[in-house]
């Protein structure tokens, strides 16, 4: 099933500041004071990297809950990147769950290694970049 999923808008605050809009939601992105930034919020790439560690947690959770397994899932993430390639490189993400029982420990790495995020890197999505001017939208730029 494909969805369409609302708009999620950037809008600047200032140096390196941005606030993002999501649903009802505001967070503050922000680059460290090493890039630039005042580090009033993690920066975009951190958010990403949260993105991915926070949904796998989600599906092992959701795994859980679905077989009547009591207990909680945590989960880390180390990433590293190339600055020079503008890219993440690797990610490694190390959950801790609760006792499983035997038969449950494939379907519940099945399910945190199918998350929407770690899918999505596994194959790329069509992203498009619209730019447009002020010019473009009929104001003096």
């Amino acid at each position: 099933m494909i969805v369409h999923g609302r708009p999620i808008t950037a809008r600047h605050e200032g140096g390196q500041r941005f606030a993002l809009r999501i649903r009802g939601h505001e967070l503050i992105v922000d680059q460290p004071p090493s890039a630039g930034g005042t580090d009033a919020g993690p920066s975009s790439t951190e958010l990403f990297v949260a993105s991915l560690v926070g949904c796998v947690a989600h599906y092992g959770q959701t795994f859980l809950a679905r077989h009547g397994i009591a207990g909680a899932v945590s989960a880390e993430v180390d990433w590293w990147g190339d600055l020079g390639a503008e890219r993440l490189t690797r990610a490694v993400i190390r959950v801790q769950a609760p006792w499983l029982p035997a038969e449950q420990e494939a379907g519940f790495r099945a399910a945190v290694e199918h998350c929407l995020v770690h899918n999505t890197l596994r194959q790329e999505p069509d992203v498009a970049i619209e730019v447009t001017s002020g010019a473009d939208a009929g104001t003096p730029a």
